[in-house]
């Protein structure tokens, strides 16, 4: 099947649903070597690219707190998917995700190129849950 061109794809809400589905894709967010704080911003491009360095390095997830001013009209049982991709070269930098409850696995290998995509889900009032879809 070829890409559409031109006036083809789908786009949510709007025609014909054998059209691929676009969407809006800013910029990754990159991540520079050590340790790190997530932001919401970060997360919300759906695309984090980690660059631990040569050790491991603890990206700490928003708190709860940051991801309900950041997404006040979400609701509970409402999620939103991103990923984290280590990009470091040095084979030795696993980037390990930390702060509120992560379901699976929270470390993204040393390899470049590793990358692991989770849902994050709204599970109470001022509670979110990472679960490792990918």
């Amino acid at each position: 099947m070829s890409l559409p061109n031109g006036a083809g794809g789908y786009q949510l809400g709007d025609g014909n649903l054998g059209e691929v589905n676009f969407f809006v894709q800013g910029a990754p967010a990159s991540i520079p070597a050590g340790a790190a704080t997530l932001t919401t911003d970060q997360l919300a491009t759906g695309i984090v690219l980690g660059n631990p360095g040569s050790s491991a390095a603890a990206y700490t997830l928003p708190t709860a707190a940051l991801m309900n001013a950041a997404f006040p009209s979400m609701g509970v049982d409402r999620a939103f998917d991103f990923s984290v991709m280590n990009v470091d070269g040095s084979g030795s930098g696993v980037i390990t995700l930390t702060a509120f409850t992560i379901v699976g696995v929270a470390t993204i290998g040393a390899t470049a190129g590793t990358a692991h995509t989770y849902r994050a889900r709204k599970t109470g009032a001022s509670t979110w849950v990472a679960y490792r879809i990918a």
